[in-house]
C-alpha cells in the first residue's frame, strides 16, 4: 500500500541528470579531471538511452510526448531570450 510519503518520493524523482551530476556540469563543484569526464561520458549514454524512451512515448503515450516536446520548445524559447 503506498504510503503519502512513497507518493512524495516519487514526485521527487530527477529527469535526466541527478543533483550530483548537475553540481559536476554546471561547476558548483571541484572535482578533477578524470572524473568530470566520466560524468559526462554516463550522461551522453544517458541520452542515448532517451531516444528510445522517447519513442515510446510517441507511439503509446502521445499526450506525454507531447508536454516533452512543450518542456522542449519552451526551453528552446527560453535560451533564445537569453541570447
Amino acid at each position: 500500500m503506498a504510503t503519502m510519503q512513497t507518493v512524495q518520493m516519487a514526485d521527487d524523482r530527477r529527469a535526466l541528470l541527478t543533483p550530483r551530476e548537475r553540481e559536476i556540469l554546471s561547476g558548483d563543484a571541484d572535482v578533477n579531471k578524470d572524473y568530470y569526464y566520466a560524468v559526462v561520458s554516463r550522461v551522453r549514454k544517458k541520452i542515448q538511452k532517451l531516444d528510445e524512451d522517447v519513442q515510446i512515448l510517441r507511439q503509446n503515450h502521445p499526450a506525454l510526448y507531447s508536454e516533452l516536446q512543450a518542456a522542449i520548445a519552451e526551453d528552446e524559447e527560453n535560451e533564445e531570450d537569453d541570447e
